[in-house]
């Protein structure tokens, strides 16, 4: 399958010229962010699970001011930024720290050649953290958190000829008290923390529909060829609506079925599977019709026809199932950073580069570590073959309130918290205790970040929390989770303090893999390696900050060929877990990022530490690729 970016004629006049714009001096760029322009930034279709032709990206030059959060809205700006780079990166232009006690202006000026008669939204992909919108001075909406994306109706404000969008964006990232949703982003970046990424991060763009338009499409489609596709609809309301579902293989059309109402229940059959091995997709096109035939709206989505599981072996272990068949989930633990845009990739050439890296190196399944992606990201595992384990975005008040410690393997010796000292040695809950506001706020988010994503089948898993940070109310996020997506896997705490609800049991241990595999309690839950390895290498010309500490777990090895024995050391012992009932790996992680140096690649993704072949050979060796 492949998406087509096409865009709407109706704009024209886009602010600045490439000479008003350059990367930050001095920085560390990939080879995407060399070549980066504010004409090509980003101009893919950011939405593929749901296309349609009538859009037009805002991506490029903004002119933005960072000032004092009680100033009024900017009269003169102080330059251009480019969209959609975060402010701190590189790629931005920019490269300035936001205070905590300051906020981020942008504004947007676009010519209309004419007013569009139905109805235009105005879409932000992303955008860290609290945001308010206005066009030409009319309010038009606000939002808050950072990760994921949002729209606003804006068809009132939007006028013939000068058009100006202006946003005010807050980003408290890790301030006290204030439990925001922010992942691996710390103003004081050491260690595992890494630079705030504040402001625009993700493609701003408008898209034209009907006055009844379809907001949002729900898809399942299983092993058995059963596809159900519902449709929830924005705009005016409309009685006698019909759906129209057409499914097409390379083309080729399939089959076709108009119902009466908003949900379409289809059989395919025969049906090719979904899987890593052989991730097949078919297009689909959605047609909503009034209740005289009349198509008002109509878009374009793909699905793949798969089915999550779990099921015991002849050992009596529990282990992944995908389309009934037994699977190993072997993957590496992936940040998504990259030096240049952090949070945003440079360009959508990155994410594919990468993807077939991990392809080649004989990895079926990527852990998208504590960051909800592009929603491109997510399509290109789908068309390549990909598992993927979705962290939620962990957060907490900016304190030392958390809750202690309790890995997996105290169980077997009697409980005693990890850093109990360290974290507030008082206490003995293995739920920190966060107010109603924030903890509906991250609600909120994790039911969002399930609705993005819910129609891609590479994503199989969900993981609640990581490593006790910001873990509250377990049980009760848990059941909500198992009762809002049935179709999926859930990992309640990666690494974490271990609560029954769910479907993982999951330890975390560096730099060798661990499983307590001969613990009763975890028994009737998937056995799983979350997270281990990080053996470190340091590669002289491609650190970000020779200044700063640069370190791995374990230590750092004398040579490159401890290094590799390292890796291959890991790579045995997980395969011995597998043996006995271990059914998934983590191995940290693909690339190095900011002073970590445990990557597979460097930060710049200059240098493959470890090349795919060798990689591929060793993964099979040690009995990881079936």
């Amino acid at each position: 399958m492949k998406l087509i970016p096409l865009s709407l004629s109706l704009l024209f006049a886009s602010a600045g010229s490439a000479e008003e714009w350059s990367p930050v001096e001095g920085s560390m760029l990939t080879e995407w962010g060399e070549k980066v322009t504010p004409e090509n930034a980003w101009t893919e279709y950011p939405r593929p699970q749901m296309e349609r032709g009538d859009w037009t990206n805002l991506n490029g030059l903004w002119d933005v001011k960072v000032q004092h959060r009680s100033a009024r809205q900017p009269e003169q700006w102080e330059g251009k930024i480019l969209v959609p780079y975060a402010l701190e990166t590189p790629l931005s232009g920019v490269g300035k720290r936001l205070e905590q006690d300051e906020v981020i202006w942008y504004r947007k000026q676009f010519k209309l050649k004419s007013k569009p008669e139905a109805r235009t939204l105005l879409n932000f992909e992303g955008v860290d953290y609290e945001s308010r919108v206005w066009l030409n001075g009319q309010m038009v909406g606000s939002h808050v958190g950072g990760n994921l994306p949002f729209s606003f109706d804006v068809s009132e404000a939007l006028q013939q000829g000068e058009n100006e969008i202006v946003l005010r964006v807050t980003d408290e990232t890790d301030s006290f008290d204030r439990y925001q949703l922010r992942g691996k982003q710390k103003r004081d970046n050491k260690g595992i923390w890494y630079t705030p990424s504040s402001g625009i991060w993700q493609t701003v763009w408008l898209e034209q529909v009907s006055e009844t338009f379809v907001e949002r499409l729900v898809i399942e489609a299983d092993m058995f060829g059963e596809l159900r596709i519902e449709a929830e609809l924005g705009g005016e309301p409309i009685a006698g609506a019909q759906l129209r579902v057409s499914i097409f293989d390379d083309s080729k059309p399939l089959a076709s079925k108009l119902v009466t109402g908003l949900r379409n229940e289809q059989v395919l059959s025969p049906v090719s599977f979904w899987s890593p091995d052989s991730p097949k997709l078919y297009d689909l096109k959605v047609e909503l019709l009034d209740s005289r035939g009349e198509v008002l709206d109509t878009v374009k989505s793909y699905a793949g026809f798969r089915t999550v599981g779990k099921a015991k072996d002849e050992n009596g272990d529990w282990r992944f199932t995908l389309n009934g068949e037994q699977m190993f989930h072997f993957g590496p633990l992936d940040q998504g950073w990259w030096p240049d845009g952090f949070l945003n990739p440079p360009a959508d050439e990155a994410i594919v580069w990468e993807m077939d890296f991990l392809k080649a190196a004989g990895f079926n399944m990527i852990r998208k570590h504590k960051k909800v992606e592009p929603r491109r990201y997510y399509y290109h595992a789908d068309r390549l073959g990909f598992v993927v384990w979705q962290d939620h975005v962990s957060g907490g008040a900016g304190g030392d309130e958390w809750p202690k410690w309790k890995s997996l393997r105290a169980v077997e010796e009697g409980y005693e918290p990890r850093n109990a000292n360290h974290w507030n040695g008082e206490q003995d809950a293995l739920d920190a205790d966060w107010p109603d506001w924030a903890h509906e706020q991250c609600m909120a988010e994790l039911k969002v970040m399930i609705d993005t994503l819910y129609n891609n089948p590479s994503v199989v898993v969900w993981t609640t929390f990581n490593e006790r940070w910001g873990q509250h109310r377990t049980m009760e996020v848990g059941r909500w989770v198992e009762d809002y997506d049935q179709t999926r896997l859930l990992n309640i705490a990666s690494g974490g303090n271990f609560f029954e609800v769910g479907d993982i049991a999951d330890e975390h241990r560096y730099p060798m893999p661990y499983f307590p595999v001969d613990v009763e309690l975890y028994d009737d839950y998937l056995k799983v390696s979350g997270e281990y390895g990080g053996h470190g290498y340091a590669v002289e010309g491609h650190l970000w900050d020779t200044e700063k500490r640069n370190w791995g777990y374990g230590g750092l090895p004398k040579n490159f060929e401890e290094y590799v024995e390292r890796y291959e050391k890991g790579s045995q012992e997980l395969g011995d877990l597998r043996r006995k009932g271990v059914t998934g790996g983590v191995y940290t992680q693909t690339t190095d990022v900011e002073g970590e140096i445990n990557g597979l690649i460097t930060y710049d993704r200059r240098v493959v530490k470890i090349s795919a072949k060798r990689l591929a050979e060793i993964h099979k060796k040690s009995g990881l690729m079936d």
